[in-house]
């Protein structure tokens, strides 16, 4: 398959990585310096400078040249460039193609999925899809073992596309339910803050698992309200992405959180980090949202006054802690 990764940051540069191992590849990045750099090196020295390129993967800043004649284009921005990416595709393309997204958030101001973007961004009709799952660029870049989730409206769409990705480095299973998908590849990055909040302060292992468990009660309340499904949440991209960012030391979101439980401002964390951190781009939207959907996320909360409110963090865990007991379930 004939097929263009948009972004080439560490997430867009990994997967087009391990496609290009079977594929017809090529990576596309806005700028042109870093492009140029790519092509020289043969590596993406900013972003993932242990993973060499397979000699089959191309590079460019053009991005006509990169969507000429392909048969998939999947998008690999930050969230917030999903929208402006869409355009430019659309504006591009002189025939629809079908489109995957890998990116992992809510929209900033408008609180949308990412499929809602692409219901609005793209021509009625054009197959779509969502990737996602439990899956460090880095260990994908080196061709680790992973199994993520391709989801699409389109169920036979989902199938198809997730059987022509398969590879036995980087494992495809399909799913009908986008809403599932996304909202556990979003949610899990405000409770990996949490989480590193969590380790920072030396709270211990069961700490963390009882933080793991209780974001995954989160993820799957807020989830299920806006229609997802639960077995998805029992899932790859479910709990499969939550263990992995709230325990792997890969995971910039729970990076955010160590360095908060030091006492670092945001504005500091940010530029230490170098990468962007999807869980602080979209924690005000996911709270925002479980306040109009009538759903309970006190962990959620706590990162966000932790994060926005300038509330220093041993206090905002006293609270989370003091919180009174009530039962485990309920209905």
């Amino acid at each position: 398959m004939k097929l263009a990764v948009l972004g080439a940051g560490a997430w867009g540069t990994a997967l087009a990585i391990s496609f290009a191992r079977k594929h017809d590849v090529t990576l596309w990045g806005r700028n042109v310096e870093q492009m140029a750099a790519l092509a020289a090196d043969r590596v993406n020295r900013q972003y993932l400078d242990e993973c060499p390129f397979p000699d089959t993967l191309k590079v460019t800043a053009d991005f006509d040249a990169a969507l000429a004649d392909v048969e998939l284009v999947m998008i690999v921005t930050a969230s917030a460039g999903l929208r402006s990416t869409l355009k430019q595709v659309v504006a591009t393309m002189s025939k629809p193609v079908p489109v995957v997204w890998a990116c992992k958030g809510f929209e900033a101001q408008t609180a949308l999925l990412p499929h809602k973007v692409v219901e609005q961004e793209l021509p009625g009709g054009v197959p779509s899809a969502v990737l996602s799952g439990p899956s460090f660029a880095k260990e994908v870049g080196l061709g680790l073992p992973a199994a993520v989730t391709i989801a699409s409206h389109d169920k036979a769409f989902a199938v198809d596309l997730a059987a022509r990705l398969h590879s036995s480095r980087l494992r495809m299973y399909s799913s009908d339910d986008v809403v599932g998908v996304e909202v556990g590849g979003a949610v899990k990055n405000v409770m990996a803050i949490a989480a590193g909040i969590a380790d920072g302060m030396k709270l211990g292992h069961n700490a963390r698992a009882a933080l793991i468990t209780r974001g995954l009660a989160e993820v799957t309340r807020l989830g299920m309200k806006l229609g997802g499904r639960v077995e998805t949440f029992m899932g790859l991209a479910g709990v499969g992405d939550l263990i992995l960012t709230c325990t792997g030391d890969l995971s910039r979101n729970r990076r955010v959180g160590l360095m908060m439980a030091e006492g670092k401002r945001l504005d500091q964390i940010l530029h230490d980090l170098g990468h962007v951190a999807e869980g602080v781009a979209s924690a005000r939207e996911i709270l925002r949202l479980a306040h109009e959907n009538g759903v309970e996320m006190p962990i959620t909360q706590a990162v966000c006054r932790a994060l926005f409110d300038d509330e220093p963090v041993p206090l905002v865990l006293d609270s989370l802690l003091e919180r009174q007991s009530k039962p485990e379930f309920h209905h």
